[in-house]
C-alpha cells in the first residue's frame, strides 16, 4: 500500500477522535474529567484588642507598693468590721506617719492574723488583751472617735486596700512594733525587721 493510501485512511480516524473528545476549556464540565479539588475551609483569625493598660491595676497587683495617688483614686472606701477595726488600728496607731508608716502598721495586724499565735480576725488582733493591758494601747482607751476626717479617710484606704490583698513589702513579716523613744523587754528577744518614721519593727521568733 502506499504512503498516500495509508494517509487517506487515518487521517479521517484522528478527525473522527478529536471530536469526540473534549476540548481543553471544557474539562472540568466532563464527568469523565471531573478533578476539582476538595472543598478546604480556611479558618477566619480574629486578632484580638491589645489589653488597656491605661486603667490602674487594682490592690494585689501593686508589686511596687501603695501609692497615695492610686489610693485617693480610688472610691470612697467602706466595708465590714474587719475594715473597720483595721481602719481604727491604722488611724490612731499611726495616722502622724508617712504612707509608708500606716501601712507598716496595717501589715502587723494582718501578719498576726496570719499567725497561729493570734486570733484569726483583726478585731480580735487589735482588741486583744495580754500582758496587764491591750495589744494596742488606744484599744484599752475604750469608745473612741476618728476626729480627723481626712486622715480617717487615708486610713480607711489603706486598710481596704490591705484586706483586698495589697502586697506587704516593708517590714519583712513583722509582728510586733513599738516607738523608738521606748524599749519593751521583748524587743530584745524578737529579730528586728525595719525602722519606719516613729516605730522600730520586729517579727516573733518562729
Amino acid at each position: 500500500m502506499k504512503l498516500s493510501d495509508v494517509g487517506r485512511r487515518v487521517a479521517p480516524l484522528l478527525v473522527a477522535a478529536m471530536a469526540a473528545a473534549p476540548a481543553m476549556g471544557d474539562v472540568h464540565s466532563s464527568s469523565a474529567y471531573d478533578m476539582r479539588m476538595p472543598d478546604v475551609r480556611i479558618p477566619v483569625i480574629t486578632r484580638l484588642p491589645d489589653p488597656d493598660m491605661s486603667g490602674m491595676l487594682p490592690a494585689a497587683a501593686q508589686t511596687d507598693g501603695l501609692t497615695e495617688a492610686w489610693l485617693m483614686a480610688q472610691p470612697a472606701p467602706e466595708g465590714d468590721a474587719e475594715w473597720q477595726c483595721l481602719t481604727e488600728a491604722i488611724y490612731f496607731e499611726a495616722r502622724g506617719e508617712s504612707l509608708e508608716g500606716q501601712i507598716a502598721v496595717a501589715e502587723v495586724i494582718l501578719n498576726r492574723v496570719d499567725s497561729p499565735l493570734y486570733p484569726r480576725t483583726v478585731c480580735g488582733v487589735v482588741k486583744q488583751r495580754g500582758g496587764g493591758g491591750c495589744q494596742f494601747s488606744y484599744a484599752c482607751n475604750g469608745k473612741v472617735r476618728m476626729r480627723e476626717k481626712g486622715a480617717a479617710d487615708l486610713a480607711g484606704r489603706i486598710a481596704r486596700a490591705m484586706l483586698d490583698g495589697a502586697p506587704r513589702l516593708l517590714t519583712d513579716g513583722a509582728t510586733h512594733f513599738h516607738a523608738r523613744a521606748v524599749r519593751p523587754n521583748w524587743s530584745k528577744r524578737f529579730a528586728r525587721t525595719a525602722t519606719i518614721g516613729a516605730h522600730t519593727f520586729y517579727r516573733h521568733p518562729g
